[in-house]
């Protein structure tokens, strides 16, 4: 059976060589190769190598060396027909019908490729000719030299509607041929089929075997819409698995182990002659499978560069679609974007080829250009948009096929999710934070001291100020975190609890061991000099001096121990965050869970802060014009 060039070209193309090898022979990459053992003889030690952009591998142990196709029949012993058929399979293309019509088809695509060559060759005489002057001040001002003109095939097709019809004609060259190559317009409504390309610059496109396939032509005038016009669809074109520059890309790209894709073939034009070979242009088109593959062939993580407006990122936002289902380990993708809404061409021209590189450098991971577009912009304070971002995110995550890089981007959402979470937590808007901080911070004077330690202070001052809650508040409290001195204080705090019959305030300054004497001074304060007992609590908390009812007391106590344990619970996920940060999914999903329990109370925080700053009001309001009573421990 005889296959199509086309056809052994595309099995090629899907399966990079380290794929089918790496079915027999344990491979381990080596800079931009791969390495392992013969799979001819045995040997200690490895002499066998892959290369991907180059499409072969070689045995030096045996000398022997081809493609995939030569490496499925000498390890598997079968024809050549046999390993096109278990390859095509592989990369799930079915097999061509090997008709008399398929060989005609593929006499056709050669004489496609002879009319394209006999095009661009006229299209280049017409640039060095008289009628190309305007046409080549338009090169020099785009800084195109005459080197990159000679090797890049540039010309220029007249203004005349027939003038490349008539050259092709003169060869020989069938009208039918040069419709069916695209570079004449025909139709039922079209009586004379005229030429396609017309005033325009003429750049040829190249398949990845250099192939001539098609044109792209740049109009000369601004008026002229599109100012960019590739060749349409043909047998031997398929815009949405060519990529501009490839076959003069593909060395310098091996050597490199990288490749700069680019929006426009005059950018890649420009890019490549200032020393940058390894470069290709999308085709101004989305990407597609075929596209993201050919550039995988090129590099394993090829940046992609865009210009920085609105079409420029909406264009890599929408390629990234395309690219998460691909992904595999080892191929990946990097983002530039262009400041200043500059092509690199524009760039190079102004600040130098450096000023490119440096651009480059600070090429983005995919995923933090997936981060950027779900995240900039959302409002996720509120825990149903929190939800909404998150299974956004899974979604998009679950497209990825492969299940190493798929869970590794599940991971790295979590954390990240987290991460965000739980900053939007601790920096809410401004609103939002006089909100949650309203009675810390009007009713309470701790302004000078840490929030948590003037707490814990003004906690402790109130149970001593009210020992009548000591035992409704024991296993709460006991829940809170202390320094020492304060825990210690506490328990002996708790002991009198139990030791004593009926405690008050007088009972605890007086049985409490000697030893708390200066933290009960600290906490609460004792009388004298014309101070009354209890003045420190008072000093920090001011509304207790009109003595308020009891129930306020104790909605206040659970509020601050509601805050005091929040901070405890960040102390948890900081620690959660660094145990998640060793890749233990168990840890990530703590993680997360930790960071929703956190905005909940922060939530509850902030709506007991604001009700109680509004009773405190109302206590002040009621008891200040009367002068109070306050009942201050003898």
């Amino acid at each position: 059976m005889r296959f199509p060039p086309s056809f052994i070209d595309e099995v090629k193309a899907r399966l990079p060589v380290s794929e089918v090898v790496g079915r027999r022979v344990k491979l381990k990459r080596a800079g931009r190769e791969f390495k392992g053992l013969s799979p001819f003889q045995q040997e200690k030690t490895p002499s066998f190598t892959v290369n991907d952009q180059k499409q072969f591998y070689h045995d030096f142990s045996t000398g022997k060396h081809g493609n995939i196709f030569d490496f499925v029949m000498e390890t598997e012993g079968v024809s050549f027909p046999e390993a096109v058929e278990r390859l095509a399979a592989m990369a799930g293309l079915p097999l061509p019908r090997n008709s008399r019509e398929d060989e005609q088809r593929e006499q056709r695509r050669k004489s496609l490729f002879e009319v394209m060559e006999l095009a661009a060759k006229y299209f280049e005489q017409n640039l060095a000719s008289r009628v190309g002057a305007q046409a080549r001040g338009y090169l020099s001002d785009r800084a195109i030299v005459p080197s990159s003109i000679v090797e890049f095939r540039i010309g220029y097709a007249t203004a005349d509607r027939f003038a490349l019809k008539e050259y092709l004609g003169s060869k020989g060259v069938p009208v039918a041929d040069m419709i069916e190559a695209g570079l004449l317009i025909a139709g039922d409504d079209i009586p004379v089929p005229y030429d396609r390309f017309r005033d325009r610059i003429m750049i040829p496109i190249h398949d990845q075997r250099g192939r001539l396939v098609g044109f792209g032509g740049r109009a000369l005038r601004k008026d002229v819409q599109p100012k960019y016009l590739n060749s349409p669809e043909t047998p031997i074109f398929h815009k949405g698995s060519v990529v501009f520059n490839f076959h003069r890309a593909r060395q310098p790209a091996h050597e490199a182990n990288s490749v700069v894709a680019v929006e426009g073939y005059m950018d890649a034009i420009a890019v490549y002659q200032a020393g940058i070979k390894a470069v290709v242009a999308t085709m101004g088109t989305a990407f597609t499978e075929e596209q993201i593959a050919t550039l995988w062939r090129l590099s394993p993580e090829p940046v992609v560069c865009f210009d920085s407006d609105r079409a420029g990122v909406a264009a890599a936002y929408r390629s990234i679609d395309r690219i998460l289902p691909l992904l595999r380990v080892g191929k990946t993708f990097r983002f530039v974007f262009m400041d200043e809404q500059k092509d690199p061409d524009d760039l190079i021209r102004e600040k130098g080829v450096e000023a490119f590189r440096n651009v480059l450098s600070g090429s983005l991971p995919l995923w933090d250009v997936l981060w950027q577009r779900e995240t900039d912009g959302q409002d996720v304070r509120t825990p149903d948009k929190q939800a909404a971002l998150e299974q956004r995110l899974y979604a998009l995550v679950r497209t990825i096929q492969d299940p190493a890089v798929n869970t590794a981007f599940f991971r790295t959402s979590r954390m990240q999710l987290a991460n965000l979470f739980w900053q939007v937590n601790r920096g809410p808007s401004r609103n939002q934070k006089e909100a949650g901080s309203k009675f810390v911070r009007n009713e309470l004077r701790i302004r000078g001291e840490d929030q948590r330690s003037g707490l814990q202070k003004v906690l402790l001052g109130m149970l001593v100020q009210y020992p009548e809650l000591l035992e409704d508040k024991r296993d709460v409290v006991l829940r809170l975190q202390f320094p020492d001195a304060f825990d210690q204080f506490l328990s002996h705090l708790f002991q009198l609890l139990v030791t004593e019959a009926k405690l008050s305030v007088s009972v605890i300054w007086e049985r409490l061991d000697h030893e708390f004497y200066e933290t009960l001074q600290t906490v609460h304060g004792d009388a004298g000099a014309g101070k009354p007992r209890g003045h420190r609590l008072f000093e920090r908390f001011p509304v207790l001096k009109n003595d308020p009812p009891s129930d306020f007391v104790s909605g206040c106590l659970d509020h601050f121990i509601r805050i005091l344990l929040w901070h405890q619970l960040e102390e948890d996920i900081e620690r959660a965050r660094l145990d998640a940060g060793e890749g233990d999914e168990t840890a990530v999903a703590r993680l997360l869970n930790l960071v929703r329990e956190g905005h909940a109370e922060q939530e509850a925080i902030s709506a007991e802060g604001v009700a109680l700053s509004e009773w405190a009001e109302d206590i002040i309001r009621v008891w200040a014009p009367k002068g109070g009573t306050m009942h201050l421990a003898a």
